[in-house]
């Protein structure tokens, strides 16, 4: 009988620790919960604590994202513009594109690729912008003097 009494109190007690880490704490009894609110009511004259601020925004789209000199994030974001532009998705394309310039603005290969893909969706400023910013990065490229005409059809057409 002293072994099932033993068996019996480790049970119990098992129990009770499990619900109290599964549920919380016991409930208070009626007497202890009237005591915060009689200390409440007696305090009406304090000031009450300012509020905290809000909690910064969960959603990462609104926060603003910092860029710093990553050319190798540079180059996973140039294989998947070329991926889009194989595909056909030009506005994903040029996403990418331009996170690769952002990542390295000295990446000659990712502003030449935005600016062909702004040609596909026929976006003059871009155009400018990027090949621009290619010419003056690899202003001796075997392609700057076909660039540089296409750039002179978009500023006198």
């Amino acid at each position: 009988m002293e072994r099932y009494n033993s068996i019996m109190s480790w049970w119990l007690t098992g129990l009770m620790l499990f619900g109290i880490t599964a549920f919380g704490a016991p409930p208070q009894k009626q007497d202890e919960k009237k005591q915060p609110a009689k200390q409440e009511q007696a305090k009406p004259e304090q000031a009450k604590p300012q509020e905290e601020p809000p909690p910064p925004d969960e959603d990462a789209a609104a926060n603003a994202k910092v860029y710093s000199f990553n050319p190798l994030q540079a180059q996973k974001e140039m294989r998947t513009g070329e991926f889009y532009f194989k595909k056909g998705s030009y506005r994903a394309a040029a996403t990418r594109f331009r996170e690769a310039t952002k990542w390295n603005p000295t990446y000659a290969q990712a502003w030449l690729r935005l600016g062909d893909t702004a040609e596909k969706q026929n976006d003059p400023k871009t155009i400018t912008e990027a090949y621009g910013k290619y010419l003056e990065l690899q202003p001796d490229a075997k392609n700057a003097a076909e660039i540089r005409k296409k750039l002179d059809k978009i500023k006198h057409p």
